[in-house]
């Protein structure tokens, strides 16, 4: 038997987690000395960021809406020069990880705490992570300023998500959890929790499959989210996040459907490398061992996720270049990255093919 050798340090952030939990945003704010906050949102929340405005009256410096995909640096300085014009102290990100990402863009700069009410399964909200793209290249990296400092998750947000948008989050959220299994620097808290989150996410997927409009399982898939998110902050970036990264920020695709459509074709690359992981995988998800990415695919197709690369508006010319960017920067990942092995799993994921190893 291995002997066990392991770092975990915990992220310093409180989660308060159930139905109504948005109604302690006061409070919450309170405990973070936070006097003035911006509330952010993408321009199609501006609705529910404004109800969440008017729980803090006067302790609100008003909602700026101009969160978009991948952070462009443009928008994150915009926002940084507003953030200051009103006298922010604080922010409430309201959203997915668009939102969550610009308001970390602004800590990055600003130092200014975050209060996140995520209203996707996207995760982003329990991460030091951030990214913004410049000159079409996504940048990311990890400081503990951007971490949200309170984290409201309130299942009752959740209830009006459209279903395709549950479902590719979802999906975002498992492949946070897939990567942690195998990352490099794994620890058994980390597998334990990410392990419970793909199997929380797949139940949510199942449950919606079902009954779109399940509160039970918009607030399990909520529950997964947290998890999965978790592990994603506390463990290494491998693979699949660092194709995503490339395809999201160089041609502009959209988020959680790059992620979708990338899984079960990152596990079927690294998946004769990591044992361990497939095996909690498939525990996970009810299959056996050698079954892991074909059953995601099966369930993709099954909640009606987008499948194809080409489906989401990548150009079939650009996957040489996505290959060679992909082996450019090397980074610690379960099998060696090979070009021309890459290059036919790209090809797979852009005509929506099943994985293959």
């Amino acid at each position: 038997m291995e002997h066990l050798a392991f770092t975990y340090q915990c992220a310093p952030a409180r989660v308060v987690f159930g139905r109504g939990s948005v109604s302690r945003l006061e409070e919450e704010l309170l405990a973070l000395n936070v006097r003035r906050a911006l509330v952010l949102c993408t321009p199609e929340q501006r609705e529910t960021a404004e109800s969440v405005a008017a729980r803090l009256g006067t302790r609100a410096a008003g909602v700026f809406d101009r969160a978009v995909m991948h952070v462009p640096i443009e928008t994150a300085r915009e926002a940084v020069a507003h953030a200051r014009s009103v006298g922010a102290d604080g922010m409430v990100a309201v959203g997915g990880g668009s939102t969550i990402g610009l308001g970390k863009a602004i800590a990055l700069e600003h130092s200014l705490p975050i209060l996140a009410i995520p209203t996707t399964y996207a995760g982003s909200e329990m991460t030091s992570i951030y990214g913004i793209t410049e000159d079409g290249i996504k940048k990311t990296g990890r400081d503990a300023r951007v971490l949200p400092r309170t984290v409201l998750y309130d299942p009752d947000l959740i209830r009006t998500l459209p279903l395709e948008v549950c479902v590719t989050s979802g999906f975002n959220a498992m492949a946070h959890a897939a990567e942690a299994l195998y990352a490099h620097d794994r620890n058994p808290v980390v597998s334990l929790m990410a392990e419970e989150g793909l199997r929380a996410m797949a139940a949510a997927l199942r449950g919606l499959q079902e009954a779109p409009q399940s509160d039970a399982a918009r607030e399990q898939g909520l529950y997964g989210a947290w998890l999965c998110g978790t592990v994603l902050g506390a463990a290494s970036m491998g693979l699949h996040h660092k194709l995503c990264h490339t395809l999201g920020g160089s041609y502009n695709l959209p988020h959680a459907e790059t992620h979708t459509v990338m899984l079960p074709h990152t596990l079927a690359y690294n998946a004769a490398s990591a044992p361990d992981a497939m095996s909690r995988a498939a525990r996970a998800l009810g299959t056996v061992e050698n079954r892991v990415p074909e059953a995601i695919h099966e369930l993709m197709r099954a909640t009606g996720a987008p499948l194809a690369l080409k489906e989401l508006g990548l150009p079939a010319e650009s996957l040489d270049r996505v290959a060679d960017l992909a082996v450019q920067n090397p980074y610690p990942n379960p099998r060696p990255l090979d070009r021309a092995a890459l290059r036919a799993m790209l090809q797979r994921a852009y005509e929506g093919d099943p994985p293959l190893p």
